[in-house]
């Protein structure tokens, strides 16, 4: 009997499924034909699929909107994009394009917003959020941006310390600066420290406020944010800490009847793996009636709700693929498959935090499958991925190696963090260029249209940022 690898996802999960599907023997992924993709351009490639950012950000929108009507809620809900997730313009522009509002994290994200605002993609009544340590240069951009109309703009205090810098700045303005306090948290108990180092220890908040801010004309407390690093997620660690600070949001509130705004910070999970199962509809409903719930009992205003949602917005729309250009059996037990790039380089997080995503081959689903770890080119020890559902290890079809066509496998859900982290257009270990990346959208009648953002990098590119001059001999000799 042959066990076809088609047979063996087949059995294991519910497939096709929402993003992948079968044709004609070919993963596509979205509707994409990777087929298409490899022949026209080849491997390996990164592609970004723009219209999975507006399905994500209409699908949380609609989830939270259905649930404060349900509720007989009476705040609004307001979607974030956090930048630092992926700084890409077509990304961005694509978030921007749906309404959102804006989530920073340093003073160079401001340049951006300027940029975005100067070729109009931008409005100044967009909310946005300044999250991270503030710099000197972070806070003198924050007043510049209102200073020139941004007047939604909030500077979220992660530190005491700030306060007295803050004040220094905004004596500068015309209207009260406004502001918001983050509130640290007690990190999951695996985390090797006991609470996050950002925002302000709890039980400093409300002397902050009555002794720094109340009674100061030129701030304006808008917003209370609780974040949690590890996302939202519907566990007892999540709900406990989810408690704490909705019971210091409504003394704070008390206090401060001009904080109109939570912000629940964190993000939504995406899939992983194909057996991936999180009940989104369940959790912001249970959001929505515990913020309820709590503001019924202390008399106080329901707030509005904002979440900032970055992996959650990009990071189903993209994918990496290879081609499989070596089996190496190094053993009686162990098969490697080599693939043209480098894992380290092009999915980071793989390997520094461990963390998976979504692996399937493009072809030969009807081919017998058997374990193997998956092996990137560079020379270091690190640079494999060999971690799934399978008893920590993958399965991929076998093949031949003098097959006429090799073996593709694609990464998928790459869209957040990997370029960031990798430091796309920079130079990577051992030298191994970048891919070429794709951008992939539809056009007005639904059409799909596929573009080169960049192509791979070259030798010449790489040397050149390495501070070697350009020679005139022949790199082919």
């Amino acid at each position: 009997m042959k066990n076809s690898y088609f047979d063996l996802i087949d059995q294991s999960y519910y497939f096709p499924q929402d993003g992948f599907d079968l044709k004609d023997g070919y993963l596509s992924f979205h509707g994409i034909s990777l087929k298409y993709l490899i022949e026209k351009y080849g491997t390996p490639f990164k592609l970004l699929y723009l219209p999975r950012i507006s399905e994500q950000i209409k699908r949380a929108r609609n989830l939270f909107n259905r649930a404060i009507k349900n509720n007989g809620y009476k705040g609004t809900y307001n979607y974030c994009y956090c930048t630092k997730c992926c700084h890409f313009s077509h990304v961005v522009k694509a978030a921007l394009r749906e309404d959102v509002h804006i989530e920073t994290s340093s003073s160079f994200d401001i340049d951006l917003i300027l940029k975005l605002h100067e070729e109009g993609d931008i409005k100044k009544h967009t909310i946005l959020v300044h999250n991270g340590y503030k710099t000197e240069s972070y806070l003198q951009k924050i007043i510049d941006l209102n200073k020139i109309g941004f007047k939604n703009s909030i500077l979220i205090l992660d530190s005491k310390s700030e306060i007295k810098r803050v004040k220094k700045y905004a004596e500068k303005l015309q209207s009260p600066l406004k502001i918001g306090i983050r509130m640290a948290i007690d990190e999951e108990p695996q985390s090797s420290y006991y609470t996050s180092r950002l925002g302000i220890r709890p039980t400093e908040i409300l002397e902050l406020y009555n002794e720094q801010i109340k009674g100061d004309k030129t701030l304006s407390l808008k917003m209370f944010h609780f974040f949690i690093d590890s996302g939202i997620k519907d566990n007892l660690y999540y709900w406990g800490e989810f408690q704490k600070a909705l019971k210091l949001f409504a003394e704070l509130k008390i206090e401060a009847p001009e904080l109109k705004a939570l912000n629940l910070g964190g993000g939504f999970p995406i899939r992983n793996n194909l057996g991936f199962e999180y009940d989104y509809e369940y959790i912001i409903n249970e959001i929505i009636k515990n913020i309820k719930t709590v503001c019924l009992e202390s008399e106080i205003e329901e707030p509005d709700i904002f979440t900032e949602f970055g992996k959650y917005t990009v990071g189903e729309s993209g994918a990496i693929i290879f081609s499989v250009l070596e089996q190496k059996k190094q053993n009686d037990r162990e098969v490697w498959y080599m693939i043209d790039n480098s894992l380290m380089n092009t999915i980071p997080d793989a390997w520094s935090i461990l963390e998976k995503f979504i692996l399937l081959p493009v072809n030969k689903w009807e081919n017998e499958y058997t374990k193997v770890n998956i092996g990137g080119i560079s020379c270091d020890h690190s640079d494999y991925y060999n971690s799934e559902d399978f008893n920590q290890q993958l399965v991929l079809p076998k093949y031949e190696d003098e097959d006429k066509e090799p073996l593709y496998v694609g990464f998928f859900h790459t869209g957040a963090y990997q370029d960031s982290i990798s430091g796309y257009g920079g130079i990577k270990h051992c030298l191994i260029p970048s891919p070429k990346l794709l951008i992939i959208d539809r056009d007005d009648k639904g059409n799909f249209v596929d573009s080169v953002y960049r192509n791979e990098q070259t030798v010449d590119e790489m040397l050149s940022i390495l501070g070697y001059q350009k020679s005139g001999h022949d790199p082919k000799i």
